[in-house]
């Protein structure tokens, strides 16, 4: 914790004090949380939000996040707290809407939270505002909304999709030939064509196809079609950036049976992940070799270890906890955060305030290498017009082998260069 960590004494007369004053209840320094220093310290309130499908059968469901958030606090309330601190966790359904993202974040104003963290919301332009009113920091959210990327009050932990994409064109350019991009006909789908365009043409590859779909179809024939005629049905790579339909879209492609030839198919996490692989087939999945590209390394890496400990003791059995999905994992990477960033403020309060000057002026966060360590000065940031705020510019190469995600490449990739020129030249 280089320049937040207050070097202090081992406080020698704290035994001594407690000692003499048991039972006069006169020591507030007694009371504290074990592992709490000798001043009283006072519980951290944060909320953490996110959607739990309750808007019917296409809504976002992402409760593990949520449920992960309930684990973590009584886990780390069980082991003297945040440096002392109890951890009180408030928890919002975000309910997949604007008007519900809104809500939990004036949720979170009046529980007066020193933050909110490990949420997820497409909804930046609803839960910033009031966050941003109220001085209230948004740490480690999933990476949904441009806001996450660009406001001053948010702190990202991974690079979002941006990171993603330009992550996949470079994982692809080491195998394919020629590559079709199936993404959303839509303004934010026309960025992600130039973005993935931007990575293919650094690894020294042609532009893709560059394929249009609709975000809500529910059949992708012509789309599929389009795709297998880009990638040249030999040698080709299919990429499908479409969220929660990229299954459907592959239920179609599949369908298609190329016959002059292999055709690799690949997508990022968030749209294809190990519960996807899972619920369709395990080994027999038709992502059976597909490549992935993430923020993080594979869920089985011994690096995820402890999150899996916590989740077998402290979670009690909650199935809404899958420590393989992506949104758990973020929100245990931005807990892991918070405990950081209050360790190297030590005060006997912590307050929002303290927790945005701390983390402005180079607190620095270990996740024992799920990220690289990360720090949010203005130097760390990228600093581009596309993506201002963004400070972890890494990701992680995987593929689908036996039904599991499994590394293909060891090691972070660096996407910084492709999201610069991306970003200068879009």
């Amino acid at each position: 914790m280089t320049g937040w960590r207050r070097l202090t004494s081992s406080r020698p007369y704290t035994f001594l004090t407690c000692t003499a004053a048991a039972g006069a209840l006169l020591i507030t320094g007694c009371g504290a949380l074990p592992g709490a220093s000798g001043d009283s310290r006072e519980p951290v309130t944060v909320v953490t939000w996110a959607p739990d499908g309750s808007n019917g059968p296409d809504a976002e469901n992402m409760a593990g996040m949520t449920a992960m958030a309930r684990a973590y606090a009584r886990w780390v309330n069980n082991n003297g707290g945040l440096d002392g601190h109890k951890l009180r966790v408030v928890t919002c359904n975000e309910d997949d809407t604007s008007n519900g993202a809104g809500d939990c974040a004036r949720r979170a104003v009046a529980e007066k939270a020193v933050a909110v963290v490990g949420s997820y919301s497409p909804e930046g332009h609803s839960f910033m505002g009031p966050l941003e009113a109220a001085g209230i920091p948004y740490i480690g959210g999933y990476g949904a909304s441009t806001e996450e990327f660009t406001s001053y009050n948010s702190y990202p932990v991974n690079g979002g999709q941006s990171a993603l994409l330009a992550g996949n064109a470079k994982q692809l350019a080491r195998s394919c030939e020629r590559v079709s991009l199936v993404r959303p006909d839509t303004l934010g789908g026309d960025s992600q064509a130039w973005l993935f365009s931007t990575g293919l043409k650094e690894e020294k590859r042609s532009a893709p196809t560059d394929v249009r779909a609709a975000e809500a179809a529910t059949s992708y024939d012509q789309a599929a079609e389009q795709a297998l005629e880009g990638a040249g049905r030999s040698d080709g790579c299919v990429t499908t950036v479409l969220g929660d339909r990229t299954e459907t879209f592959f239920d179609s492609f599949r369908r298609l049976e190329p016959s002059d030839g292999p055709v690799r198919i690949s997508s990022v996490l968030g749209s294809v992940g190990q519960p996807l692989i899972n619920s369709t087939g395990g080994r027999n999945s038709p992502f059976e070799g597909a490549y992935v590209t993430g923020w993080y390394p594979e869920s089985g890496d011994a690096r995820w270890d402890k999150m899996r400990a916590v989740i077998r003791k402290h979670a009690f059995g909650d199935n809404r906890i899958d420590p393989d999905d992506t949104g758990v994992q973020t929100t245990w990477i931005a807990y892991t955060a918070l405990k950081e960033i209050v360790t190297a403020i030590d005060a006997p309060d912590i307050t929002g305030s303290k927790i945005t000057t701390a983390l402005n002026r180079g607190a620095e966060v270990d996740t024992g290498g799920l990220t690289p360590v990360l720090r949010w000065r203005y130097e760390d940031m990228l600093g581009s017009s596309a993506y201002p705020r963004i400070v972890n510019r890494k990701v992680t190469f995987q593929v689908v082998r036996k039904g599991r995600l499994v590394a293909e490449r060891k090691g972070f990739v660096d996407v910084t260069n492709t999201l610069s020129e991306a970003s200068a030249k879009g």
